[in-house]
């Protein structure tokens, strides 16, 4: 079982869920799990589970690692996987930041499906979350606290 992590600085890193060897990819609630996607390990493509058929979420370079997410239009690399299960997002004009890890890695190709059904939403919300205390204070009237 392969479990992945949110890197949060100056505390534990938080435990999101986890990958089977199978590929399936479980989010960890208070409760029981819930699966969230799965990856073909053959062919890197990473689907997000749905009702319905499951839907095309992306996909894994394997030769290089690198990890691609569907969009209208051409796929868009969000970032890189590393074989000893470090997550790297790709940011424009910046150096790589390093958002999360999978620890006991089975193959690049789980380590990707947990990067991008599990640590990139959880990094995306938490990275707006300070940005909606901004917009309450202005709406409020009070100064912002720096």
């Amino acid at each position: 079982m392969n479990k992945v992590f949110l890197h949060l600085p100056l505390s534990r890193d938080k435990y999101l869920g986890y990958i089977d060897q199978a590929g399936n990819v479980y989010e960890t609630r208070l409760g029981p799990d819930k699966q969230v996607g799965r990856v073909d390990t053959e062919t890197g493509k990473i689907y997000s589970t749905r009702l319905g058929p499951d839907e095309y979420a992306g996909r894994l370079e394997a030769e290089t690692g690198k990890v691609f997410r569907t969009e209208l239009g051409p796929d868009v690399y969000i970032g890189k996987v590393e074989a000893d299960g470090a997550l790297v997002l790709h940011k424009r004009l910046a150096p790589d930041a390093y958002v999360g890890r999978v620890a006991e890695v089975y193959s690049l190709a789980h380590a990707a499906a947990g990067f991008l059904l599990l640590v990139l939403p959880a990094h995306e919300e938490a990275q707006q979350k300070p940005k909606n205390h901004e917009e309450d204070d202005e709406k409020s009237g009070e100064p912002a606290e720096t």
